[in-house]
């Protein structure tokens, strides 16, 4: 008997309050995001009221105030063409419509462009004295296949321009040109004295005349791309690993471009250093913060292929331009967030250990119940007073009991909504469209057809139905009272007012509650049966097992039954058919002596868009008797975790069925889950938990209390080795991997449960801890039964008292590792080394006289392996003959060793691969 609805709620309860207290800080913020958003409602509500009262009584607007494109800069509004700020701090704010701007090419700062200085070979760089009046042109590096190509490319790069331009007039002229510098200059082949370019920049709402100065731009070509990376490195380093600086703007390797195909490789820098020099920029730095040099880096590319594509254009002499003239940004947001977490795997786990449905949904629901109300008694709260009309004018007890309706209503929602959702990342972004969606629609659609007095009311009722519309509806009536209530006698929304046909709270207060217990109905519903047709299809079986006995099956179904398993009988072994034997022969009356039994199940997965049905379980029948441990083993794909899923609830059975502990898996799996413990292959485990508080949960689902629960709990990690170093009082996510596998195990046998399924407990496991967790199982098996799956044979060897092989979904072969090994090995192995040569063939005879039917299976310098089957064969006479023949032979070594296990568990797997392909 397991613990009861109210001692599960308890322990869960406990559990979540731990974790919610480890928890504060983010609990602390969620809680006072309403005394935020409040404030900031508040302090714009008195900042507008303020404005109104100052301009109703001839005053003036405040000449200074804080914007957010000129962030924590005071700018004048009453000065001739409105606000203007520097250019930069627009990058300080989120931009929800970013301005146009022309795209800009980074290139090295002046006093670090590439010149003569001995760190680079080559001659045609500029010499060293241009640093000095900041005037060295920015280098471009080229190569490629083509020579002369290349270079007509490279003439047709930068424009040439021999007099200043002006492009206030014709703005699409600007793609002529090749800003950089953040448009603090222009590149061309050749500059001029006082040559400038004028375009028009937007600032804020205001548009005004960037001029910038001519910077010579220096193209070189190089005989490979390997000097040029040579040369782009030096660069970067400049010799000085403490001091980087990039002295080449950019190169490019154009392959083997020529007329008829452009091939291209660019090579840009994408970091900063070089770029900029703190005492050259004519605008500061704002708050120590980074100048906005990313939009730079998102140009750089494009630019860059649009000036060589530009001058592969102009070559062919086609009069084609590809014109770039502006980049925007994309609108960005102010915060982002993300989330995640395994809340649906823990959830299985702990209804695995016995933990109903019924307690889960009662502590999850009072859980946002209880965070819903301190949401909404906080914003009433501080939003009264902050002296928010709107909670100050209606009335606090209708307000109260409207939002609370509502905010069951939406957790009822939500609930059923998770019911449809596997993944929490799904869920949040659906969850995040939902109510932008709907706050669209409220606003432009819905608020729309309640002012239209032509319209049906019954047509509004109808789309209060959907909770978003109803929570509106509330919010609109709310704020329409209070509107009026500025010009009229009225104070908001009353509890007289609740009668009143025209402003619909009585309709929308009983449309909440409706669809409140509907919703619970359906999630409870959903949660239980996944879908409408498999709760209808369960419902229709049980009511059929009913009227025909007590589970039992229908003389159609037993019919099936029987053909499959007249039909199954000739591919099966002697020792699989016996085992067949058994479970039919266990009587309704004595299916309690067994504590496992599994009577033909199956699982056939149907095929969808013309694929052929998976059958992953064929038909097993099993029978596990209490203190025996069954080991299930087989290759990767064998059904092993199908038919662990079936035991354990995850999934339901085609045809067949399986007790525990006499309890039918098909209906009584809530029971059954309060008998059993699972330690599953992935450690599903709370991070903010410790060890101890673990135990402690899962042992008051298993109905312990007191000093039960305390010794049971020194007791589980004792016999894991979790006492020591005060591992039992960190938290688990401080755990190493072996660390948790034992915690895993030690809550799967706490609770004295009658059937405990492991899934390789020992994964991961150094030696030690394998050898002290084999032997916490042999003595936890004396009174239970364990169900085993490993891929170590050693482990199946030690622990296992029957071990049940499976492959292609049907199982193969059952018995103790021993008559495994007497059934399925038939031989013994006897390993004979010598020195190379001709002993070798005297070795084989001396075999064959011993064992006539010996096979040689194996020969490398020396070393022989025969098989020698068992049948016939004596020990001692193989003892002797060895001995015997030491005096005449050079036998270094010898050994005899019988069949193993893997050697058993290979055998079958080949043969079941066999007959398989026949």
């Amino acid at each position: 008997m397991g613990a009861s609805h109210l001692e599960q709620t308890n322990a869960l309860f406990r559990k979540n309050l731990v974790i919610q207290r480890r928890s504060c800080k983010t609990n602390c913020c969620l809680i006072s995001f309403p005394l935020l958003l409040c404030s900031v409602i508040g302090g714009l509500q008195i900042a507008i009221n303020h404005a109104s009262s100052s301009q109703g009584e001839g005053g003036a607007i405040p000449a200074t105030h804080l914007d957010c494109s000129c962030s924590n800069v005071s700018v004048d509004e009453n000065a001739m063409g409105g606000i203007e700020c520097p250019y930069q701090y627009e990058y300080e704010c989120p931009l929800p419509r970013a301005p146009k701007q022309p795209p800009f090419l980074k290139i090295p700062n002046p006093k670090y462009r590439a010149v003569q200085d001995g760190l680079f070979p080559y001659t045609d760089l500029p010499d060293a004295s241009c640093r000095v009046n900041g005037s060295c042109a920015a280098t471009f590096l080229v190569t490629g296949d083509n020579h002369s190509f290349v270079e007509g490319v490279i003439d047709n790069i930068f424009t040439a321009h021999s007099s200043s331009v002006n492009l206030s007039a014709d703005v699409s002229a600007l793609s002529d040109f090749v800003l950089a510098d953040y448009g603090g200059s222009f590149l061309q082949n050749k500059c001029f004295p006082n040559l400038t370019l004028s375009y028009p920049v937007q600032h804020g709402n205001r548009t005004v005349s960037q001029d910038v100065q001519c910077t010579e731009g220096l193209v070189l070509w190089r005989d490979s791309s390997r000097l040029i990376n040579d040369e782009l490195y030096g660069g970067y380093y400049q010799g000085n690993n403490n001091h980087k600086t990039d002295a080449i703007a950019a190169a490019y390797d154009f392959l083997s471009s020529d007329q008829g195909k452009f091939n291209l490789i660019i090579s840009y820098n994408s970091t900063n250093y070089g770029f900029y020099d703190e005492s050259e920029q004519s605008v500061p730095a704002l708050n120590n913060q980074e100048r906005p040099v990313q939009k730079a880096n998102s140009d750089q590319v494009p630019r860059l292929a649009n000036m060589a594509s530009n001058a592969y254009l102009h070559l062919k002499g086609n009069g084609l331009n590809m014109s770039f003239e502006f980049v925007k940004d994309m609108p960005r947001a102010a915060i982002p967030a993300a989330h995640n977490d395994r809340q649906n795997k823990l959830r299985i786990m702990m209804k695995m250990h016995g933990l109903g449905d019924l307690p889960y949904w009662t502590i999850s629901y009072c859980y946002f119940l209880l965070l819903s109300l301190l949401y909404v008694l906080s914003f009433m709260l501080f939003g009264s007073a902050l002296g928010l009309t709107f909670f100050r004018q209606n009335n606090y007890g209708v307000q109260f009991v409207f939002f609370f309706a509502y905010m069951n209503l939406q957790i009822s929602f939500a609930f059923l909504m998770t019911t449809y959702f596997s993944s929490v990342r799904t869920a949040t972004v659906t969850g995040y469209l939902y109510i932008f969606v709907s706050g669209l629609l409220s606003q432009f659609i819905f608020r729309s057809y309640v002012e239209d007095a032509n319209l049906s009311r019954s047509w509004i009722t109808l789309m209060e139905l959907l909770p978003a519309f109803s929570l509106y509806r509330i919010v609109y009536e709310f704020s329409r009272f209070e509107r009026l209530g500025n010009y009229m006698a009225f104070l908001g929304i009353q509890w007289t007012d609740m009668t009143n046909p025209e402003n619909g709270l009585a309709g929308v207060l009983t449309i909440m509650v409706l669809e409140w217990f509907v919703f619970l109905l359906l999630t409870f519903y959903l949660d239980h049966f996944h879908s409408f047709k498999d709760g209808m299809k369960k419902a229709a079986v049980f009511v059929r097992s009913r009227i025909n006995g007590n589970h039992v099956e229908t003389a159609q179904q037993q019919n099936i039954q029987l053909q499959e398993f007249r039909a199954s009988v000739e591919l099966e072994r002697t020792d699989v058919i016996k085992e067949r034997e058994i479970v039919e022969q266990i009587s309704e009356e004595s299916r309690r002596s067994y504590s496992v039994i599994c009577d033909n199940l199956e699982k056939v997965y149907r095929g969808k868009d013309g694929n052929a049905d998976k059958i992953a379980v064929r038909g097993i029948s099993i029978s596990m008797s209490r203190g025996q441990c069954f080991g299930v083993l087989g290759p990767n794909g064998a059904g092993k975790t199908t038919l662990i899923n079936m035991l354990t609830g995850f999934c339901k059975p085609t045809s067949g069925t399986a007790y525990i502990e006499g309890m039918d898996i098909r209906f009584d799996m809530d029971r059954i889950y309060t008998g059993i413990g699972v330690c599953p292959q992935d450690d599903l485990l709370w991070e903010n938990l410790t060890g101890r508080e673990h135990l402690l949960f899962y042992g008051r689902l298993k109905k312990l209390k007191g000093a039960a629960l305390a010794e049971a709990i020194e007791q589980s990690l004792r016999s894991m080795h979790l006492l020591a170093g005060g591992v039992p009082d960190k938290l688990v996510g401080k755990y190493s991997g072996g660390m948790k596998r034992r915690l895993s195990v030690a809550i799967s046998l706490i609770g004295d449960p009658k059937v405990v399924y492991m899934d390789e407990p020992s994964s991961g496991l150094d030696p030690a801890s394998r050898k002290n967790l084999w032997k916490a199982v042999k003595s936890a098996k004396q009174d239970r039964t364990i169900i085993l799956t490993t891929h170590s044979m050693e482990e199946a060897d030690v622990l296992c008292d029957r071990i049940g092989i499976i492959a292609n979904g049907s199982l193969q072969c059952i018995g103790s590792s021993k008559e495994l090994k007497d059934r399925y090995g038939g031989s013994c192995v006897l390993t004979v080394t010598t020195p190379a040569g001709e002993e070798e063939e005297e070795i084989e005879r001396l075999v064959q006289s011993i064992s006539p039917a010996a096979n040689r299976v194996y020969r490398v310098s020396g070393t022989q392996k025969f098989e020698m089957p068992k049948q016939g064969m004596k020990i001692s006479v193989v003892f002797g003959a060895m001995e015997q023949a030491k005096s005449s032979l050079h036998i270094l070594a010898w050994g005899l060793a019988d069949t193993t296990l893997e050697d058993v568990f290979v055998r079958v797997a080949k043969q079941s691969d066999m007959s398989t392909v026949t």
